[in-house]
């Protein structure tokens, strides 16, 4: 009982957090709203907390898979018939997902100084939950490599919307008030929706897709709008709630870190996260030339950070959602390959 009222009380205050930040007109308010306040008493006022509280797993999944339909209800028989002529943008990012890889192991364990397996699962650039399993199994230290993989997605989502807002004149994404959700969905809706999660969840897990718990749902989600059998509408509603559940979740990530290793882990998520989002430009830049789509587009669709917010971006600036949720997919299926199959040589040398 302690720790449901500990999750109601948490989920109250973040609630107040999200509508703050969307009065201040921050990104993705509902999101990083929860997510600071959450974070904040993770770290400063853990003695509140009950002893061995989590932030139950089982909300967070399901309101991820909430997410992923949303995203997947977007996908159309135009935006596949395009996939053929992003071989060249895929192909890009083969390159960039080792390149980037490379260039956060050198922060990490020369300026970090940490230890080759916490550094090498560290800087990943995607596939956190793989990064987070396959480095425990190596030795990695968890509460470092934890930090740096949520550190990475954080920051992100907050510098990249803040940083194209600035560039554009004007707010982007989830602070712009666009939205991949939909008012006035009926009541009548929900079953279907929540029928559509619950496959979609478990299709994620037996086929054990990268990030099963958003792609699973968002596939089905894909499916049914591909075929013609089904278009889902998420209420608008649904979704502030989502992102007020997973950003209370990713705050509570950082119980039981101190605030010297919280303040370090940020200052080398920060040199991090500045180079790729500087190497994501030089492509999205030579693909622009390449290709002619877009510059905005492009890097959106190279920064490695959350599926969602990227996506929110991505509507604000008239492009297709799915068609850059596609190229997250793909830098994190790239990832998590690399990862298993390097796993086992990585056993011998680090």
């Amino acid at each position: 009982m302690p720790h449901l009222i500990v999750t109601l009380a948490l989920l109250a205050l973040s609630s107040l957090a999200g509508g703050l930040a969307l009065l201040l007109g921050l990104p993705l308010p509902f999101l990083l709203g929860p997510l600071v306040v959450s974070a904040v008493i993770a770290t400063v006022l853990p003695q509140h907390l009950p002893t061995g509280y989590d932030f139950p797993a089982w909300l967070r999944l399901a309101f991820i898979s909430v997410i992923g339909l949303m995203i997947g209800a977007r996908v159309s028989p135009e935006l596949l018939a395009s996939v053929p002529q992003l071989a060249l943008s895929f192909s890009a990012m083969v390159l960039f997902v080792p390149v980037a890889h490379a260039f956060n192991y050198t922060i990490f364990r020369r300026i970090g100084g940490y230890d080759p397996a916490t550094a090498f699962y560290s800087a990943t650039p995607g596939g956190l939950f793989e990064s987070l399993a396959m480095g425990e199994e190596a030795g990695a230290d968890l509460a470092r490599l934890t930090l740096q993989q949520f550190m990475r997605v954080i920051l992100v989502v907050t510098i990249l919307p803040i940083g194209l807002s600035l560039w554009l004149g004007q707010p982007v994404g989830s602070a712009s008030g666009m939205s991949l959700a939909h008012d006035g969905v009926p009541w009548s809706a929900l079953p279907v929706i929540v029928l559509a999660g619950m496959a979609g969840y478990a299709a994620g897990r037996w086929l054990r897709l990268p990030a099963g718990q958003l792609t699973g749902p968002m596939a089905v989600a894909a499916l049914l709008s591909v075929s013609g059998a089904y278009h889902l509408d998420i209420p608008q509603w649904l979704v502030n709630v989502a992102q007020i559940v997973v950003g209370t979740a990713l705050g509570m990530r950082f119980t039981g870190l101190s605030r010297h290793l919280v303040l370090r882990g940020m200052g080398l998520s920060f040199l991090s996260v500045g180079g790729m989002l500087i190497l994501a430009a030089f492509f999205a830049e030579a693909l622009y030339l390449l290709m002619d789509e877009p510059f905005d587009v492009m890097l959106i669709s190279f920064a490695p950070g959350g599926v969602t917010e990227m996506a929110l971006v991505a509507l604000s600036l008239q492009a297709n959602p799915a068609l850059v949720t596609l190229h997250h997919i793909w830098r994190i299926l790239i990832t998590v390959l690399s990862l298993s199959l390097s796993s086992r040589l990585l056993r011998r040398y680090l």
